[in-house]
């Protein structure tokens, strides 16, 4: 069937909306693709839920956070309208809505996650069913309900070598593992772009590090970057997830905006090479998809540190800036089909399990 697929990710920079026809298993098409920015001001406003939300207990009402989900739905509505104009398609043609919402805070230790956003509006404004809440099964049953893409990175990698490895980087990076005998690993590795992205928003005057050309002319302080990857998350197990929140930029105060920026984009790499200590097998080349794929200064770093080959999915024909929000257009495809989303192997749960909340038409 034709599905639509909405993510607003760990950048917060804007919602991307893909289209694909897939039987959400093996096939799977890729039809269209739209990104909506969000202005500044909208920017601001999600970045202060996402603090609210991860100072709370537990997810319950608050004002700001409640405005916040109310207008992030309406800016859904619009992407999903500009996404059925591009294509030629009507609201009639397309069988379901995997809308991810956004994760204003993670927090599987306290045994909740909370993705904000309306699926009972998305679903009512175009008359679509809409499969929504798709990480909070997983950690209510003992799982990290992160991350969700290795099913469908799995379904597009059916013919490469393997081991295999697809690396996403957002404003959190996560691999996804394929091992020679199917084995199916995953796991976030810690920050991606969202660290680097904070620093020059702060000290650079600049929404994001374009190309890494910051950080190309800066010095990584290798002593910082030591104290930083001392945390003792890193060396937890997978399966395992992480909240863009749970670092900060604090760490490399007082470098210049240069070093700053090289010191954090070193970590985003260091912190994938320990990672990939922890699969069972080490892959000599790794897919790296997600906007982080475009600093070469990282990628760069990623094959200084990781020893590993880094390409681009784009590469192997995939849109690796669509490859979430499709992803998720596949798992509501799966949702309806009764089939897991989530893995022991991928987010921890005990068992195979189909994640979601159906909002009927």
């Amino acid at each position: 069937m034709l599905a639509i697929g909405l993510m607003s990710g760990t950048s917060r920079d804007g919602i991307d909306a893909a289209l694909i026809d897939t039987d959400g298993e093996g096939q799977v098409q890729a039809v269209e693709f739209h990104v909506m920015a969000y202005d500044e001001g909208f920017r601001l406003r999600l970045a202060e839920a996402c603090q609210r939300a991860m100072a709370m207990e537990k997810p319950g009402f608050e004002p700001l956070i409640a405005s916040v989900e109310a207008e992030l739905t309406e800016l859904h509505v619009q992407a999903v309208a500009d996404l059925l104009g591009r294509s030629g398609h009507i609201a009639e043609d397309i069988g379901v809505i995997g809308f991810h919402g956004h994760t204003v805070a993670h927090r599987p230790d306290r045994g909740w996650t909370w993705q904000i956003g309306d699926g009972g509006s998305l679903a009512g404004a175009f008359g679509i069913a809409v499969v929504a809440d798709l990480r909070s099964a997983d950690v209510a049953a003992g799982g990290q309900g992160a991350p969700l893409m290795p099913v469908y990175h799995r379904a597009l990698a059916q013919g490469l070598e393997k081991p295999a490895a697809v690396l996403n980087l957002g404003g959190v990076a996560n691999i996804t593992f394929i091992g020679s005998d199917g084995t199916l690993i995953a796991f976030d590795t810690g920050m991606a772009s969202g660290l680097i992205d904070n620093w020059m928003q702060t000290h650079g005057q600049a929404a994001y590090d374009a190309g890494g050309a910051c950080a190309a002319r800066g010095e990584v302080d290798e002593a910082r970057l030591a104290a930083m990857m001392a945390d003792p998350w890193f060396d937890l197990p997978p399966p395992k997830s992480i909240d863009r929140e749970a670092f900060s930029i604090e760490a490399v105060r007082g470098l210049s905006l240069e070093d700053g920026a090289a010191t954090l984009t070193a970590f985003t790499a260091a912190a994938v090479a320990r990672g990939l200590d922890q699969l069972p097998e080490r892959p000599t080349r790794i897919y790296a998809a997600g906007g982080g794929r475009h600093n070469d200064t990282l990628m760069a770093m990623l094959a200084q540190r990781t020893g590993a080959e880094m390409l681009s999915v784009d590469g192997l024909g995939w849109d690796g800036d669509a490859l979430e929000a499709q992803g998720f257009a596949y798992m509501a495809v799966r949702h309806l089909k009764g089939l897991p989303i989530s893995l022991p192997g991928t987010t921890g749960v005990p068992a195979p399990m189909t994640g979601g909340v159906l909002f009927r038409a």
